[in-house]
C-alpha cells in the first residue's frame, strides 16, 4: 500500500455509528461530543418549531417534554422541520445547565436575527403655516378675512391627513411584508433540543448519554428496525434487586444497573435501527412488565404495563 493510499484512507470521514461505539474516554467534554454529532444528518421523530427556542427535554424528568409548551410554539413560530425528516447537526454546545443540540441551523432568533415585524415611518405633523392658521381662526374678529383663514386651514388639514393616510398604507404593506419574510426565515432557520438538567450537565457525558436523552425524539440510525433472531439468555445476575423496583428506573441507566435493579430479564432481543444495534429487554417485576431499549447497554427508552 503506497503512503498517498494509507493518508487518503486515514482522512477518510469516519461514520456516525463509529464515533459513537468507539470506547469512551474517561472524560467526555463538549469537543467530544461536537465531533460525534456535528455534521451528520440524523431524523427527528417530532415535529421541529421554527424558532431558537426550540424543544426543551429534560432527562431527569418523568415527562421529558412540557407538550403544552411544545404545542403553543408549533403554532406560534410554525414547523421548521417535520416529522420523519432529516436534517443536519449544525451544533451541540454545553453550558452549565443544559446541552444545546442544534439542527439546521439552530432555529431562527438567534443573535443578529431580526424578529420585529415593526416599521418606523411617522405621520406628518400640524406645520407651522397650520397651526398659526388655527390662533388666526379663532382670534380673527372680521368675518371675510376668519373665512379666507378658514379655506387656507382645511385645505393644508386634508392634505396632510390625506398624507398621512397614504404612510399608513404603507406602513402596513411594509409591516405585512416583514411578517411574511420573518415566517419564511423561521421555516428555513432549522430548530434545537435543549437538553436540560435540574443542576449543572453531567460530568463525563459521551454521546450515548446525549442518545438515550433524545432517543425519543430523534432517529440517529435514520433507518427503520428489523427484527432479528434473539441472541442467547444471559446468565442470571446474582445481586436481588434494591427497594423501589421500577420507581427507580431511569434513562442513562446502564444494562447492568438496570438488571440489578429490575432482576432477570425475561426476554432478550435485538434489532437494528440504521447502522445501530439495539438490545430489548423485557422484565416482570410484580404485577408489571417493563420493557427496555438499550444502545450500547445504554438504557434509552423503556415502556411499564400491567402483565
Amino acid at each position: 500500500m503506497t503512503a498517498a493510499v494509507r493518508f487518503a484512507r486515514a482522512a477518510a470521514p469516519v461514520p456516525l455509528v463509529l464515533l459513537l461505539l468507539a470506547p469512551p474516554a474517561a472524560a467526555q467534554d463538549e469537543n467530544a461530543l461536537k465531533a460525534a454529532f456535528e455534521g451528520h444528518r440524523v431524523t427527528v421523530r417530532i415535529d421541529m418549531p421554527g424558532t431558537s427556542d426550540g424543544v426543551d427535554v429534560k432527562p431527569e424528568s418523568k415527562r421529558g417534554v412540557d407538550f403544552g409548551g411544545y404545542q403553543n410554539n408549533l403554532k406560534k413560530y410554525g414547523i421548521a422541520i417535520h416529522a420523519g425528516e432529516s436534517a443536519t447537526v449544525t451544533m451541540v454546545k454545553v453550558k452549565k445547565d443544559l446541552i444545546e443540540f442544534h439542527l439546521g441551523g439552530g432555529g431562527f432568533g438567534t443573535f443578529g436575527d431580526d424578529t420585529s415585524t415593526t416599521v418606523v415611518m411617522p405621520l406628518k405633523d400640524k406645520t407651522d403655516r397650520e397651526k398659526t392658521l388655527e390662533k388666526l381662526v379663532r382670534d380673527e374678529p372680521d368675518r371675510d378675512k376668519k373665512r379666507s383663514f378658514e379655506r387656507e386651514l382645511d385645505d393644508l388639514r386634508e392634505r396632510r391627513e390625506s398624507e398621512n393616510r397614504r404612510i399608513t398604507i404603507e406602513k402596513e404593506r411594509a409591516e405585512q411584508i416583514k411578517r411574511d419574510r420573518l415566517a419564511e426565515n423561521r421555516l428555513r432557520g432549522g430548530s434545537r433540543f435543549n437538553i436540560r438538567y435540574e443542576d449543572r450537565v453531567p460530568a463525563g457525558m459521551r454521546p450515548p448519554d446525549v442518545m438515550a436523552a433524545l432517543a425519543e425524539y430523534v432517529d440517529f440510525g435514520g433507518g427503520q428496525p428489523s427484527i432479528a433472531p434473539p441472541p442467547p439468555a444471559p446468565l442470571p445476575l446474582p445481586p436481588p434487586p434494591p427497594p423501589g423496583g421500577v420507581t427507580g428506573l431511569r434513562k442513562g441507566m446502564t444494562r447492568l444497573d438496570t438488571e440489578r435493579l429490575l432482576g432477570v430479564p425475561a426476554e432478550s432481543s435485538q434489532h437494528r435501527q440504521g447502522d445501530i444495534a439495539v438490545t430489548t429487554l423485557v422484565f416482570i417485576v410484580g404485577d408489571e412488565k417493563v420493557s427496555a431499549d438499550f444502545i450500547e447497554d445504554v438504557l434509552v427508552r423503556y415502556t411499564i404495563s400491567s402483565k
